[in-house]
Parts: C-alpha cells; sequence; structure tokens
C-alpha cells in the first residue's frame, strides 16, 4: 500500500520546503524551455533530483507521523543528491571514459547501487508497487539468468542514457511537465467551470442530455488532465448525480463518466503522457502523433455518445429543462475567451513550434487571459500563479517517477537482449498470424495497465510486444497506437478499472455492474485499434479518397455497435434486430468493399423494418 500524498508531512517546515522545491521545479523547466536545457545527462539529472526530493517530502513513510521515520526520508534525499551530483561533478570524467570498456570505481558502483534503490523506492510511493517489482523482475532476469556481468549492469543503468537517465526520463524533463503545469495553470484560470456550461449548454437539453455532457465535458477536460481518475474526480460529482436525477441507472452512469474520462488520455491536441514518449520512441513530432490519433479519437467519443443517446430513447429519458442550463452565447461571452490557451498550443503546434514551447506559451496566457473579464478574473491574484506552479511540479511527480524506473526496465531489455527473445516467442505463440499476436498485445496491454500507469505499461509493450506486431506486417504508427490504447483501455476493464472505481463510488453503484456497463459503453474501443491495423487510413495514414471511405464506414459501424449493444435504432430493436446491427458494426468495421456492403445491407434490413412495422415504444428502466 503506497502512501497518500494527502497525509500530513509531519511539520509546517516541511510543507513550506515541499513547496519552495515544487515552485523551483516548475521555474527551473519554464526556463529551460524557454532559452535552452543543458546537455542531456544534466537536464534529466536535475529533473530527477526535483522529482525524488519532492517524492520523499510529499510522501513519507508511515505518513510522517514519526519523526524517526522522517530522518529515513532526510538519508534517503541525501542518497539523492550524491548519486545525481556525483555524476554533476565529475562529468568530464564520465565524458572522457569508454563506456563498457573502462572499470568503474568503487564510488560508481555504489552510487549505482544507491540510485537504483532510490527509484525503486520513491517509485513505490508514488504509484504502488506493480512497477518497481516488475523493474526488479527485469533486473534479476539479466544479473541472474543472462551473462550480462553487474558492473557492467550498473553502468547500464546509471552511467547511460540507455537507463534510468534515458529517453523516458528525458520526454518526463522536456514534454510532460510543461503540458501537466498548462493543465495546472488553465485549472486555475477557470476552464474546468467553461467546459462543464460549454457541455451543458450544448448538449443538456438533448435525449439523455447529462450522459451527453459527461461525454463532451470529460473529453475536453481530459485533453488537459491527462488522467482518467482524476477527470472522474473533477466531472463527476456534477455529472453523475444529473444522470441519476434525469433517470439514468446508476452502474450505467457511472460507466458513462468512466469511458468518457478515459478517452482524455487520447484526446489531441493535448493527450497523456505516453503521446510524448511515443514521439520520441518514433523520432517524430508530437503533432505527427497527435494527426494519427484525430480519428480514432472521434471513433472513440462517437461511440459514448452514441451508447449514452441509444440508452436514453430505448428509456425514453429526457434532457434537463432549457431554463435550468446556461445558454451557449452567454457562456462563450462569459468564459469563451479561456479557450484561447488550447488554441495558441494548437496553432503552434500546426505551424511547427515545439511541443514544450507551445506548452508554455499556453500556460503563461492562461492567467492573464483569465483577468480580462469579470466573469473570470475573480479569485485570481499573485497567489494563484504561485500555486499553479506548485500543483504543476506535484502532478508531474508519478510520470517523472514511472519514467524513471521504466529506464530501469528498458535498459534491462537493451543489455540482455530479452526484447528479441520475447519476440521470438509472440511470433511463435501467434504461429505467424497477425490477428493472435494482436489479440495477445491486446491481453497483454489490458494486463500491464491495471498494475501501473498508462506511460510505463505502453513503455513495456514497446519493448516486449510491438516488434512482433511490425515483424507480422503492422506498420509501425499503427503498432505503437495499438498498444497506446489497449495499455489506457484498463481504466475501464474489471477486474481493476480505476476509472470505473472511482465513478461508482460517486454513483454509489455496485463496482462490477458498473464495469460491465463501462465495457458495453467502450465496447466500439476495443475493436478500435484492430481497425487502424488493418485499415492505417484512419490514422490519416494514405490518400483522401480511402481515408474519407474508411473514416464514413468506421462512424457507421462504430453507431450499429453502439445501437446493437443498446437495443435501439430509430425504436426498440428485437433481440434478432440487435444481432443484425452487431453484424452490421463488425462488417462496417472491417476494411473492404463486400464487407461494407454487407454491412450497410444489413442496417438497411433492420432500419426498413423498423420504419414500416412501427417502432416498438421504450422499455421501463429497471
Amino acid at each position: 500500500m503506497t502512501e497518500s500524498a494527502a497525509s500530513p508531512p509531519g511539520s509546517r517546515i516541511i510543507k513550506w520546503i515541499a513547496a519552495t522545491v515544487a515552485v523551483a521545479m516548475s521555474l527551473y523547466h519554464i526556463y529551460t524551455t524557454a532559452f535552452g536545457p543543458p546537455e542531456a545527462m544534466i537536464f534529466r539529472g536535475t529533473h530527477l533530483l526535483f522529482a525524488l526530493t519532492l517524492v520523499l517530502l510529499l510522501y513519507p513513510l508511515q505518513g510522517g507521523r514519526n519523526w524517526g521515520w522522517r530522518a529515513l526520508d532526510g538519508v534517503l534525499i541525501a542518497g539523492s543528491f550524491t548519486f545525481i551530483f556525483h555524476i554533476f561533478l565529475n562529468y568530464q570524467y564520465f565524458l572522457d571514459r569508454i563506456i563498457y570498456i573502462d572499470d568503474l570505481t568503487t564510488s560508481d558502483k555504489v552510487n549505482a547501487v544507491i540510485a537504483v534503490l532510490i527509484v525503486l523506492e520513491a517509485t513505490r510511493r508514488v504509484i504502488g508497487w506493480a512497477l518497481p517489482l516488475t523493474a526488479i523482475a527485469f533486473m534479476a532476469y539479466a544479473v541472474g539468468v543472462s551473462n550480462v556481468e553487474f558492473p557492467v549492469f550498473l553502468e547500464q543503468l546509471y552511467l547511460s542514457t540507455e537507463g534510468i537517465f534515458g529517453s523516458t526520463l528525458g520526454v518526463s524533463a522536456s514534454y510532460v511537465i510543461l503540458f501537466v503545469l498548462f493543465g495546472a495553470f488553465m485549472e486555475k484560470s477557470g476552464t474546468g467551470q467553461l467546459f462543464m456550461d460549454f457541455a451543458l449548454s450544448l448538449t443538456g437539453h438533448t435525449a439523455g442530455g447529462p450522459g451527453k455532457v459527461a461525454v463532451v465535458s470529460s473529453s475536453l477536460f481530459g485533453t488537459v488532465s491527462g488522467s482518467a481518475v482524476a477527470n472522474v474526480m473533477v466531472d463527476g460529482p456534477i455529472t453523475i448525480p444529473l444522470m441519476k436525477r434525469t433517470g439514468f441507472r446508476p452502474p450505467f452512469a457511472a460507466a458513462v463518466e468512466a469511458v468518457a474520462s478515459t478517452g482524455g488520455q487520447i484526446m489531441p491536441p493535448i493527450m497523456g503522457a505516453a503521446a510524448f514518449v511515443m514521439a520520441e520512441f518514433l523520432a517524430v513530432s508530437y503533432f505527427e502523433v497527435a494527426v494519427w490519433a484525430v480519428i480514432p479519437a472521434l471513433l472513440y467519443y462517437l461511440a459514448v455518445f452514441f451508447a449514452v443517446h441509444f440508452e436514453a430513447k430505448r428509456h425514453g429519458l429526457a434532457g434537463v429543462p432549457r431554463a435550468e442550463l446556461p445558454r451557449l452565447g452567454q457562456v462563450m461571452r462569459d468564459r469563451g475567451h479561456l479557450f484561447i490557451p488550447i488554441l495558441m498550443v494548437l496553432v503552434g503546434l500546426t505551424l511547427g513550434y515545439s511541443a514544450p514551447l507551445c506548452a508554455l506559451v499556453g500556460a503563461l496566457a492562461c492567467l492573464p487571459l483569465a483577468l480580462l473579464r469579470k466573469a473570470t478574473r475573480v479569485g485570481i491574484t499573485w497567489r494563484t500563479a504561485i500555486e499553479a506552479l506548485e500543483e504543476g511540479a506535484r502532478n508531474a511527480l508519478p510520470v517523472a517517477m514511472a519514467c524513471a524506473c521504466a529506464g530501469i526496465v528498458i535498459g534491462s531489455v537493451t543489455i540482455t537482449g530479452l526484447g528479441i527473445t520475447f519476440t521470438q516467442l509472440v511470433l511463435a505463440l501467434a504461429q505467424n498470424s497477425l490477428i493472435l499476436a494482436l489479440v495477445l498485445t491486446a491481453i497483454a496491454g489490458i494486463i500491464l495497465g491495471m498494475g501501473m500507469p498508462t506511460t510505463p505499461a505502453y513503455i513495456v509493450m514497446v519493448a516486449l510486444l510491438v516488434p512482433a506486431l511490425v515483424k507480422l506486417g503492422a506498420i509501425i504508427p499503427a503498432a505503437h497506437m495499438f498498444a497506446f490504447y489497449f495499455a489506457i483501455l484498463s481504466a475501464i476493464t474489471p477486474p481493476v478499472a480505476l476509472a470505473v472505481f472511482a465513478a461508482a463510488g460517486l454513483a454509489k453503484a455496485n463496482i462490477w455492474q458498473a464495469g460491465f456497463e463501462a465495457m458495453r459503453a467502450g465496447a466500439p474501443a476495443y475493436i478500435v485499434p484492430f481497425m487502424f491495423i488493418y485499415e492505417p487510413a484512419l490514422l490519416l495514414i494514405g490518400d483522401w479518397e480511402t481515408i474519407t471511405l474508411a473514416v464514413g464506414t468506421s462512424i457507421v459501424g462504430v453507431m450499429c455497435l453502439a445501437s446493437g449493444l443498446h437495443g435501439w435504432l430509430l425504436g426498440n430493436a428485437t433481440r434478432w434486430q440487435r444481432v443484425f446491427l452487431v453484424g452490421s458494426a463488425l462488417c462496417l468495421i472491417k476494411p473492404g468493399l463486400t464487407t461494407d456492403l454487407a454491412g450497410f445491407g444489413l442496417l438497411a434490413v433492420v432500419a426498413a423494418i423498423q420504419v414500416t412495422i412501427g417502432r416498438r415504444p421504450p422499455a421501463p428502466v429497471a
């Protein structure tokens, strides 16, 4: 069990120190983004030192109730400074030595062991045991099973950019913290209220309006938060009671919020941290990754939107009376200018500016823009900026530690050749069948995602499973997006569905019923990754004629799947009509003229019968 960040740090002095370190961390990254970072090892080391210091201050052993345990935390902080300054103070020596050839000094070995132990412990405190245990298993394989010598292994993890200070930590230092800061500044400027009012004014009055509000607002907020559970806890207290009030069953209300919140990590222009890691791995711009994600994200949210609509229609659920809803024109007049920072990021990425610089400009614009109008300047003072800087650093800690610990995994895989061995194993199990390899990868992604955040789960899949998909014929961007998706979907897949658990608590619903409803509402999300493996046009790769056809048929297919699973098209669908609709969806989802014609044919049969025989009345809510 991890110590909670909400536990009292022990004294006001420690709280003040932690706040000061957090603000300094944010200011350091703002400075390096504006004026350029130092050499990679120095930059990543400084980022890690800030993160370790904050974690050990904010996540104390035994909740910080005993000063003896606090003293141990102090020793660990001192150890963090020791192993990082060992590199800083002897930097020229490390540059001049020949890696894997020159012997390590005793000091090098001791500091390497300290670095590994402290990174594992800090990661455990922030995100639990799953990732540290995974890293320990890979290290055990490297030292106990492979032929790698222990000093060489330590050198890989500590003194190279293939271990703790590898590219994943570089992504956290260069990209993630800036976008987390952007999210913190947006939250402090009141953008969350804008998202909610905007969604209410657009869809609140329609059938099942509160459910659609959850979909729209969560998609907007999720682009900023990048965390499914955080999204649920911000939007859920408003949307879930609204859904229940208008007649939605509590498990379904929890499911809608959980599924909609989870999709924020795949929603451009600002996605989850793993998207930045993907850009680094593929050596492409973040904007290109965002472009690949546009259509899959659209299909994801259309699926949830259709699920809400058909569920509402089937049970005759109305929306919220217009008189109780904010008006779109008034919302845009009062708060519409708070959309400008997001537009600035989007325009900057489109024009080719670096993602960190775009995030920095967007973050710095948030509070000045909020001060422009009376409705949004309330409560904003100079302290607001300090609080945003502090919260941004705090919110970046899980990703920073996950990236550092994932570096241990990657270093172990790289030096032992385990990735090649695992690829051969997957190929042998799949018997050269791409679809079987995809199913194995999907299952692995969901299992990995149950125990660790999306970013390290995705990193492990890239090291072990993605090469097999590429070898079997999947194009590289599609294979990476496939792994990315299934690392995310664990948040709505029982038995460990953290977003569902959070939403079920707010809805006072049974978690297993809510989990089943989440899988039903998000069913197309499990199919979409298979779609873009076989039809890369859904990633906007290919000619526009193919892309247009693929997107059009996929949208209809997603609608048919939601229709079949929720029992409504133009009217209440019979059992055989639902089977036809699901069959239509599967045909339309699979690329090819023959399957498309079959899918449209099945859909036409159901639609024609419902029109000619008459629409059955809505079913009563159970």
